[in-house]
């Protein structure tokens, strides 16, 4: 008889790539792992794996029986949902993640109070600003900014109206003035952030319907998109964020709104691969995260109501 173990094991292990990651995931000996997969193996009368001292790869069978493993799980997992109900404790393991400045500075205290709210739920939160594959990344549920390509992952829509804007501190406006115009930001420190080792530093407007680049440039340059939010509190120079990264700052008059709003959409969604991963605590804690996020948006400079 198939394990359920072993599913799951060999399932994590094709989307890892070994078996010592899998263990580790798994807080096993990566012979366990092995032993696992083999035993699977037996039981199927299929090769899944092919073996060498360096690689690990699936064979064409492993390949076509995949995608059924993982429905399988899939299916018990959402019949285990369904027989405990809406209203059933929340229990187990959610594994999150979300972008280093959204997580630390809006979501961390939503999530620790919905993990306090149900004591016999076990959270892991990863922190990144790479964005996180869903397909093979040990995450249950991840929330992501920006457009993707639906087709390819299924979304909850948290905040569709969220928006890029223009903002600097006051100090900073003191000491270079205040842009007027879109072109002008050539003339200013412009904070630029990178991702897999690319620059973002041609910026995106929507602006009178139509798109506007505009290359920028500065001397201050990080990966990590909370640290570039500390640069400008700081007075180093404009940022072009999320809204919801600096709306505490603009309320409390640690950064300034630039040129009326203007911007770029940047909508929040809570995505996962599956749609039979949306178990009750991914729907309740949409539920609560949409609650929160809503009033965020009252003060957002130039949104339609």
């Amino acid at each position: 008889m198939v394990r359920f173990e072993d599913l799951q094991l060999f399932v994590r292990t094709a989307a890892l790539g070994s078996f010592s990651s899998a263990a580790r995931e798994a807080d096993l000996l990566p012979g366990q792992v092995a032993a696992a997969v083999a035993r699977l193996e037996r039981e199927l009368d299929l090769r899944l794996f092919v073996r060498s001292t360096r690689s690990l790869r699936l064979t064409a069978e492993g390949v076509l029986y995949l995608p059924y493993a993982q429905d399988l799980l899939d299916t018990l997992q959402e019949g285990q949902a369904r027989v405990r109900g809406e209203d059933a404790e929340l229990c187990g393991v959610l594994q999150v993640a979300a972008p280093s400045d959204l997580g630390r500075n809006v979501l961390l205290p939503w999530l620790t109070e919905f993990r306090a709210a149900h004591p016999k739920l076990q959270l892991r939160l990863l922190l990144s600003d790479q964005v996180a594959d869903v397909f093979r990344d040990p995450v249950d549920i991840a929330f992501r900014l920006g457009r993707f390509d639906t087709a390819s992952y299924v979304a909850l829509p948290l905040l569709p109206d969220n928006r890029r804007v223009l903002v600097a501190a006051p100090s900073y406006l003191e000491r270079h003035g205040t842009p007027g115009a879109l072109e002008a930001l050539k003339d200013h420190h412009c904070l630029v952030y990178q991702l897999a080792g690319r620059p973002y530093d041609r910026w995106s407007f929507e602006q009178e319907e139509r798109r506007v680049v505009v290359p920028v440039r500065g001397q201050l340059v990080c990966d990590d998109a909370d640290v570039v939010r500390r640069w400008a509190v700081a007075g180093e120079g404009i940022v072009f964020k999320s809204w919801l990264d600096v709306c505490a700052d603009v309320r409390a008059g640690r950064l300034r709104v630039l040129m009326g709003g203007i911007g770029d959409s940047l909508p929040l969604n809570l995505v996962c691969a599956h749609r039979k991963q949306f178990s009750p605590a991914i729907r309740q804690l949409h539920a609560l995260c949409v609650q929160r996020l809503q009033p965020l948006l009252a003060d957002l400079p130039g949104r339609t109501p």
